[in-house]
């Protein structure tokens, strides 16, 4: 991970969804009685608008559909839907088992539980639609989380690690694995908990990265430190 800016980060917010929308980050923040959907400044970290999440609920990922933002819930089978331009509640989408991480690739909702599998759904219905199950030198990858789809791939964030999976759709297959490790320092680290959140900024082909409970987050670029694989 080759930092390019580091901005200021609400070290009470358990990140677990993170996304960036025309200039905004828009961020899904977990733990029961203290769940949240925020929108945030990027450059100051400021949280320009919050919504408290109701405390039944452990929030998770996030992923904006159209002018819907989508959150899901860790194991109480609902996926939350709001519209993007009040951040009102829309209802909700049922579904079955836990929820981690969620992207959406222009056509269809990928979303983890915790397992090796992902899970392709329906963006109007949440109703699934196939899925993959992903591997890296012919091995399970388990504890996928926190999701961002970007131009084909998906990239993950591995559960309790520092590492980043960039993951072909088609196949499982991890084709890059990024070490986003050092980024705090060991003060920083001991107050904070693991590395969760990831977005892509189109415009200018950067990722925001950040954590739970951390106090920075960093734009970023991932840079190869070997040769892709074929």
């Amino acid at each position: 991970v080759k930092v390019l800016a580091t901005h200021h980060h609400d070290p009470q917010a358990y990140t677990q969804g993170l996304l960036w929308h025309e200039g905004k980050l828009y961020e899904s923040t977990g733990q029961y009685g203290a769940s949240s959907l925020r929108e945030v400044s990027p450059v100051t970290g400021e949280v320009l608008r919050f919504v408290p999440v109701d405390q039944l609920y452990f929030a998770e990922g996030l992923a904006l559909v159209g002018d819907r933002l989508i959150q899901l819930t860790w194991k109480e089978d609902k996926a939350l839907v709001y519209g993007l331009a009040k951040l009102d509640p829309r209802g909700a989408f049922d579904y079955t088992g836990e929820g981690w991480g969620l992207c959406y690739d222009g056509q269809k909702l990928i979303m983890s539980d915790g397992s090796d599998r992902l899970t392709f759904r329906d963006p109007d219905t949440f109703t699934p639609i196939g899925g993959v199950n992903v591997s890296e030198d012919g091995a399970p990858v388990l504890n996928l989380n926190e999701l961002e789809c970007v131009d084909g791939v998906i990239y993950a964030n591995v559960w309790q690690t520092d590492r980043i999976l960039r993951i072909d759709p088609a196949n499982g297959r991890v084709t890059a694995d990024i070490d986003a490790s050092g980024l705090l320092s060991d003060a920083e680290r001991a107050k904070a908990e693991v590395l969760n959140g990831i977005a892509w900024r189109p415009d200018t082909k950067t990722f925001f990265i950040t954590g739970k409970y951390w106090p920075k987050m960093f734009e970023v670029v991932f840079t190869p430190t070997s040769a892709p694989t074929p």
